[in-house]
């Protein structure tokens, strides 16, 4: 096999990657394929869990230090591997992601869940959506929300979207991952990857139910306000004042 036939595997190999497969057990979705069926992947039932977690990379704080460039001559391959560190560690930018999901009921009804107002929802009773705590810090465990499909035919639409609390715009440095985990079936992976270094807010995907249809769509749309922009890009109608979290929510 020649050079070229090994780099024309390789990006086969990254489409069958972006589509989901037995091997990796995923599904990413993609600008090229942005949405997926929950009903055809036998993942329309039990709770499902979408967490967000992000990673900071110091390689996009300023440049190297001239210890790490002389490492990098010596030892030129650690160019692609940068260190990985959490949203939390000293010396890099204070960033404070929240997730939050606005909310459509079949009946009309509608609303957010989010930290902002300690607005946690319920999983057992309508909007049956609950955002399990509120990470400040970017842990391996992140923040999860979890949506009870087992009631998908009280649920219209769903939207997720994630914003930077009262900090330093930083989007584009944030390694941003939103995952979901159906009870049954591939999980499934977006990245928040599109550099927007002064939006503070993104809508990330919407589950719609339509004809008994659940399908999630990747939308990654990135705003420079808050709640109320995002809203308006999708016509939720909802009114909007400022929030503010209580020093112990968690």
């Amino acid at each position: 096999m020649s050079f070229w036939d090994g780099l024309l595997g390789g990006r086969n190999a990254a489409a069958q990657f972006d589509s989901g497969s037995v091997g990796s057990n995923s599904i990413r979705l993609t600008k090229r394929q942005p949405q997926v069926s929950l009903v055809k992947q036998g993942a329309a039932t039990g709770n499902l869990r979408v967490n967000l977690s992000w990673q900071m990379r110091p390689a996009d704080f300023g440049k190297r230090s001239t210890t790490s460039s002389r490492a990098l001559l010596r030892h030129p391959l650690k160019a692609f591997q940068p260190e990985v560190v959490q949203a939390h560690t000293q010396g890099v930018v204070n960033v404070d992601l929240d997730m939050g999901c606005l909310y459509e009921m079949a009946d009309g009804n509608k609303g957010v869940v989010q930290p902002l107002g300690e607005l946690f929802g319920d999983l057992n009773t309508a909007p049956f959506v609950k955002l399990s705590g509120d990470d400040r810090f970017g842990s391996g465990s992140g923040e999860t929300l979890y949506v009870n499909l087992d009631q998908r035919e009280e649920i219209k639409r769903l939207l997720v979207f994630v914003y930077i609390y009262d900090k330093t715009p930083a989007f584009d440095r944030t390694q941003a991952v939103v995952t979901l985990y159906p009870a049954t079936g591939p999980r499934i992976e977006i990245e928040l990857e599109e550099r927007a270094p002064q939006a503070r807010s993104c809508a990330v995907f919407s589950l719609d139910n339509h004809k008994g249809e659940l399908m999630v769509r990747r939308e990654v749309k990135y705003v420079y306000g808050f709640q109320s922009e995002i809203d308006r890009l999708y016509g939720w109608g909802l009114q909007w004042g400022r929030g503010y979290k209580s020093t112990g929510t968690r």
